[in-house]
């Protein structure tokens, strides 16, 4: 079949957008795999698919595929280049929608100044929730939050980091570093994804402290390795760093690709992230 598609990025996250409400997609691990191949197919982090609604109340329903074939909860860069691909595509004319996500409902808006804001509901800190596997473990309080010790093994020897569990629909470990710019993120990102605490892998985070409102931060995505920018992430990064007492909102977060900003009241409020989101190109591609 001709596939027809548009080409977007969040802050140099980038994403193949797919309209499944007036074409028909069924595709299998394997064909989104060769979408998001940089060689073989278009080329993206995710790929993101806009179908109608299954829950009453939702303008959308909003599926993520990793580059890897695999489909995830949630993409908070994704989520923002969604709005602006269906206000676009005349699919709606709200510049407020509410959308269906695998991870739960979420509400993106399309700021006057072209920014695009998106309530990404109240992050889970519960560890088994996350889900992260804490039995037997020793945890470190610090301010409200638990760091968890992490042990790696490297070339044979064993290296423990702390980390803050925190889902924000995805799972995410967040690790304070020194210097973002000299941290090991394709040494040990690789190693926190799939270390056998977290049962369904997860997205390694590591933040750089600037000041109180302020960091840096890299992460190494599941399913699709290090990303200039990730929008969960960056939500996760400001959660944790509140938590911890390091962080005030609101956070801004500086990702190779581009700036994010994320608003958090505390426990059982709503994560607000905002931040650009860019069309590229559009195209046609056979599958």
């Amino acid at each position: 079949m001709k596939l027809k598609f548009t080409k977007m990025h969040g802050a140099g996250n980038d994403f193949v957008v797919i309209d499944g409400i007036n074409q028909h997609i069924d595709f299998t691990p394997a064909q989104w795999q060769l979408l998001g191949d940089r060689r073989f197919g278009v080329g993206a982090d995710q790929i993101l698919l806009v179908e109608k609604p299954s829950q009453p109340g939702c303008d959308f329903r909003y599926r993520i595929f990793n580059a890897d074939g695999g489909e995830v909860e949630q993409c908070g860069n994704g989520s923002r280049a969604f709005v602006k691909f269906v206000s676009e595509k005349g699919l709606t004319d709200r510049r407020s929608i509410t959308v269906e996500t695998k991870a739960g409902v979420i509400a993106p808006r399309l700021e006057l100044d072209g920014s695009i804001t998106v309530d990404m509901g109240a992050p889970v800190l519960d560890a088994a929730r996350v889900p992260f596997d804490a039995e037997g473990l020793q945890g470190v309080a610090q301010g409200a939050d638990t760091l968890w010790p992490l042990v790696l093994e490297l070339g044979g020897a064993k290296e423990s980091v702390l980390v803050s569990a925190v889902s924000m629909g995805n799972p995410h470990a967040v690790q304070i570093v020194d210097d973002v710019d000299t941290a090991p993120v394709e040494l040990t990102g690789p190693l926190i994804e799939h270390h056998a605490r977290f049962p369904n892998r997860v997205n390694a985070g590591f933040m750089q402290v600037v000041d109180r409102h302020h960091v840096r931060l890299r992460v190494f995505e599941r399913g699709v390795g290090e990303t200039l920018a990730c929008g969960t992430g960056a939500c996760a990064a400001a959660v944790a760093g509140i938590r911890r007492g390091l962080l005030d909102s609101p956070v801004r977060v500086d990702a190779r690709g581009g700036q994010l900003s994320i608003s958090w009241a505390g426990a059982g409020q709503p994560v607000w992230l905002t931040g650009p989101a860019v069309t590229v190109f559009e195209g046609e591609i056979e599958l």
